[in-house]
């Protein structure tokens, strides 16, 4: 029985994607994404990104088909059967991060990550960062370009570039890691449980002026900035069998 009777479709701006969205309406209607049962988003991650974003409270399934460029979050696209194939996805359940970043005003902006949430250097200047977690001092200084912490979703992302650990979708950790790291030379980052709390201190925060953004949310300026998992968020991915997230971070971690 198929629990998904209404769908809303989401598209991105590319031409493949307004095409399969006029296409998959004709099919199979298009409800009020705030009345569907569950929501389509056709494009790349990018737009998968914005899909999971906007909709991140409202408890609803996303399925995502590939009509971008990046799809690493999206299944394969295909206008046949879709009610079929939504009614065979596997759930895939992740938590957004919570970023709390306080800037040089002393003002608190707070912004979620379902990827990560780093911090850059603003300038020329290397940033000199303090790192804590759970209030404990883990590293009184890391010269470096920046740090991020990650969520087992978003360890394939930037996180794998900057040669962090790739998490199993359904481990309890995030990814702590440093970001083209000068002192200490070898510390190559950590893999923290998901409860944990990280705080970053910006050290000579005017010198080394240092922005923390959260998947696209960007604050400039920071002196401190606290990250944590949120677990009172729960979004669910689909994916169809064989497919599913977790097949392809551990796909990733062979190099296919």
């Amino acid at each position: 029985m198929n629990q998904f009777k209404t769908i809303a479709l989401v598209a991105g701006q590319t031409p493949e994607a307004r095409e399969a969205c006029t296409r998959l309406q004709k099919r199979y209607g298009n409800t009020d994404p705030t009345k569907a049962d569950v929501i389509v988003a056709l494009g790349g991650d990018g737009l998968m990104l914005q899909t999971l974003h906007k909709f991140m409270k409202s408890g609803k399934p996303i399925y995502g088909m590939h009509r971008g460029t990046v799809g690493f979050l999206m299944n394969e696209f295909d206008e046949e059967k879709l009610p079929e194939r939504l009614a065979k996805a596997h759930i895939t359940v992740i938590h957004p991060l919570l970023m709390q970043a306080r800037d040089a005003q002393g003002r608190t902006h707070e912004h979620r990550a379902i990827n990560e949430v780093s911090l850059f250097r603003q300038s020329a200047q290397a940033s000199h960062l303090r790192i804590m977690v759970d209030g404990q001092e883990r590293l009184a200084e890391l010269i470096s370009d920046g740090v991020l912490v990650a969520t087992p979703a978003g360890s394939t992302a930037y996180n794998l570039s900057a040669q962090g650990a790739i998490i199993p979708i359904n481990a309890p950790l995030m990814a702590l890691t440093p970001i083209s790291p000068f002192r200490p030379r070898r510390w190559r980052g950590a893999l923290l449980p998901d409860k944990a709390k990280v705080t970053i201190e910006v050290l000579e925060a005017q010198k080394r002026p240092v922005a923390a953004v959260a998947d696209h949310d960007e604050v400039r300026s920071v002196h401190s900035v606290d990250i944590r998992m949120d677990h009172d968020i729960s979004i669910n991915m689909l994916f169809d069998p064989g497919h599913n997230l977790d097949e392809r971070i551990l796909r990733e971690q062979f190099g296919f």
